[in-house]
């Protein structure tokens, strides 16, 4: 199936674990360390009344990763170059949207946005171009001419809604596991990028 798919068919649990990943695979650009989303997990994988402190704790993320000014300096000298600062501000958008309502609509609306947002930052970040004109296609299973780094965001959000699909709570420890490799691998681009404008 194809991520647009996925999406349409996951239950709540998956779309907020979905949209969770794809949060925590860009706190590089959130300026965040790497357990500052592990409450919102945590209130995922209790087995009943899951994500029952689920609000409380979005709002503690933000308090901790929403700075004012964020995303500011791009394409600036000195600051963040453009691509840097676009995707600082993609992530911002995905925090500041976190449903604090646990339904399925406010969770598959945002899954699908931070979907979204999570490959454009990918495609602004990647040194290779990336062959489609936007994001869609790519969602929708045409991925011919993909650039590398899009290309394995894409396989990251396939395989954790897969996962999640297969295996319901039992899967978060995997899904969050290839999250957390997603964010290594964004904190080396991110590091890498900086590198070269210095």
């Amino acid at each position: 199936m194809s991520l647009v798919e996925l999406i349409a068919q996951a239950d709540e649990r998956g779309l907020a674990a979905s949209g969770l990943a794809c949060l925590d695979r860009c706190v590089p650009l959130l300026g965040g360390d790497d357990e500052i989303l592990r409450p919102l997990w945590a209130s995922l994988a209790e087995s009943e009344g899951w994500g029952e402190d689920w609000g409380e704790r979005v709002e503690q993320a933000r308090a901790k990763l929403d700075v004012p000014g964020a995303g500011a300096g791009v394409g600036v000298p000195g600051g963040r170059g453009f691509a840097e600062g676009e995707a600082s501000v993609l992530a911002h958008r995905m925090l500041g949207a976190v449903p604090v309502d646990r339904g399925a609509g406010n969770l598959r609306e945002w899954a699908d946005a931070c979907s979204v947002a999570a490959l454009q930052i990918h495609r602004l970040l990647d040194a290779a171009s990336d062959g489609a004109s936007s994001v869609t296609a790519r969602r929708e299973g045409r991925t011919q001419d993909m650039s590398p780094l899009v290309a394995a965001e894409l396989r990251r959000q396939i395989a954790i809604l897969e996962v999640l699909s297969a295996h319901g709570p039992a899967g978060l420890r995997q899904a969050l596991a290839l999250s957390t490799e997603g964010r290594r691998v964004l904190r080396a681009v991110v590091s890498r990028r900086a590198r070269g404008r210095v």
